[in-house]
C-alpha cells in the first residue's frame, strides 16, 4: 500500500515533533519532514511534493490563510489546518477552509476536553482522507473570500410555524457547501435545523458568517428556539440539537451527551429526532462528510414518508457520509451540490 506523504509546517519545535512522532506511528503515513513557517515549507513543498500538508494556523510572518491564499492556485495540495479553540484562530480557521484546506483539528485543550491522543487520532484520519480529496481545480484560479450579496435584506421572522422542515447534516467540505446552499436560499425558507461536524466557538462563527450573507436569519441554536420560517439554527459545537414537536410548533432541544458515530453534535441525533416528530413534513439531506453520522436517521427520517437526499460524489470533498446515507437506503437521490439548492426546494413544495 502506498505510503500518503505528509508535510508538517508548525512554528512551535515542540509541535512539530509531536505531530511528527503522532503521524509517523500510523503504517498508512510517511512523515516527509517537518517545515518552522511557510518559507521553508514552500521549498520543501517543490523538492519533497508531499501528498498532504499539515499548517499550523497561527504562523510567524505569514498566517495559514495568507499562505492558502498563494499555494493553492500554483501548488494545490490537500491542506489540514492545526488550530487552537480561540476566537480568531476560529475565523481563520473558517477563512481557511473557504480558500481551499480540506478540514481542520483541533490542538488540546483543557476547556474543550480533547486529549491528545484524541487530536493525533483525529489528525491520522483526516490526513488520510485528505490524500483522496482532488483539489486541482484550484490551480491557476486567483483565490479570494467571496462574500456573496444580499439582494433582499432579511423578511420579518413569521410568529407562525411552517408546515415543512428543512433537516442538513455535513461534516467535511460542509462549510464550503453550506454556504453556497444558505446564501442562496430564498426569506420565506421553511424552518431549517444543520448539524454541521464542528468543536464551541467554531460554530457561532460559522453561524455569524453565516447570517451576514443570507436572506434568512442564521443563528447557533439554544434550547427553546422555534423552527420557524425565515430561520435556520445551527447545533453548538458539543451538544447534540433535537426537533420537538409542541403543539402546532416545533423547536429545538439542545443538550450534552456522549458523542454518536463519534461526533457531538451528531446528524444521526438530529434525523432521528426530526423522523419520529415532523415524519412526512420533512427534507432531510446529507452533504460532504466523512463516516457515516447520519445515515441510519436519514433512513429512519425516509420510513417515516419524510424526502431525503444526498450529495454525490463528483461534488463531495469527502464522499463518506453520502455514499453512507445513500447505500443504507436512507438517501432516496444523489444530486451534485450545483443543483441542491433547486431540488431542495421543489422537496419542500411538494414537488416530485
Amino acid at each position: 500500500m502506498k505510503k500518503v506523504k505528509v508535510l508538517i509546517i508548525d512554528d512551535s519545535a515542540l509541535t512539530r515533533d509531536i505531530l511528527s512522532r503522532g503521524l509517523g506511528s500510523d503504517p498508512e503515513i510517511e512523515v516527509l519532514g517537518a517545515a518552522p513557517d511557510v518559507y521553508v515549507a514552500r521549498d520543501r513543498i517543490v523538492q519533497d511534493k508531499p501528498d498532504v500538508l499539515t499548517l499550523d494556523v497561527e504562523m510567524p510572518r505569514m498566517d495559514g490563510v495568507e499562505f492558502l491564499r498563494r499555494l493553492m492556485p500554483q501548488y494545490p495540495l490537500p491542506v489540514i489546518m492545526v488550530s487552537a479553540m480561540t476566537a480568531p484562530n476560529a475565523k481563520i480557521t473558517l477563512e481557511a477552509l473557504e480558500l481551499g484546506a480540506v478540514d481542520f483539528v483541533l490542538k488540546p485543550s483543557s476547556s474543550f476536553g480533547n486529549t491528545l491522543w484524541e487530536m493525533m487520532e483525529d489528525l491520522r484520519e483526516k490526513v488520510k482522507a485528505a490524500a483522496r480529496v482532488d483539489v486541482s481545480r484550484f490551480k491557476g484560479t486567483p483565490l479570494t473570500i467571496n462574500s456573496v450579496p444580499v439582494k433582499s435584506r432579511k423578511v420579518k421572522v413569521l410568529e407562525g410555524t411552517t408546515d415543512k422542515v428543512l433537516a442538513l447534516g455535513a461534516s467535511t467540505g460542509g462549510t464550503v457547501a453550506l454556504r453556497e446552499l444558505i446564501s442562496g436560499f430564498p426569506s420565506d425558507l421553511p424552518g431549517t435545523v444543520i448539524v454541521q461536524h464542528m468543536p464551541p466557538n467554531f460554530t457561532r462563527m460559522f453561524a455569524e458568517k453565516l447570517n451576514e450573507i443570507s436572506r434568512v436569519e442564521v443563528k447557533e441554536a439554544e434550547s427553546g428556539d422555534r423552527v420557524i420560517t425565515g430561520r435556520v439554527l445551527i447545533a453548538p459545537g458539543g451538544y447534540h440539537m433535537e426537533v420537538i414537536r409542541s403543539g402546532g410548533y416545533y423547536h429545538v432541544r439542545v443538550t450534552e451527551g456522549e458523542k454518536v458515530f463519534g461526533h457531538c453534535p451528531s446528524v444521526e441525533v438530529l434525523f432521528n429526532s426530526v423522523a419520529a416528530q415532523v415524519g412526512s413534513n420533512a427534507v432531510g439531506v446529507i452533504l460532504t462528510g466523512m463516516g457515516r453520522d447520519g445515515a441510519t436517521g436519514m433512513l429512519a427520517l425516509r420510513k417515516a414518508g419524510g424526502r431525503t437526499l444526498a450529495q454525490d460524489e463528483a461534488s463531495s470533498v469527502v464522499f463518506g457520509m453520502p455514499k453512507e446515507a445513500y447505500l443504507c437506503g436512507g438517501a432516496e437521490e444523489l444530486v451534485p451540490l450545483s443543483r441542491m439548492s433547486e431540488k431542495i426546494l421543489q422537496l419542500l413544495k411538494g414537488k416530485r
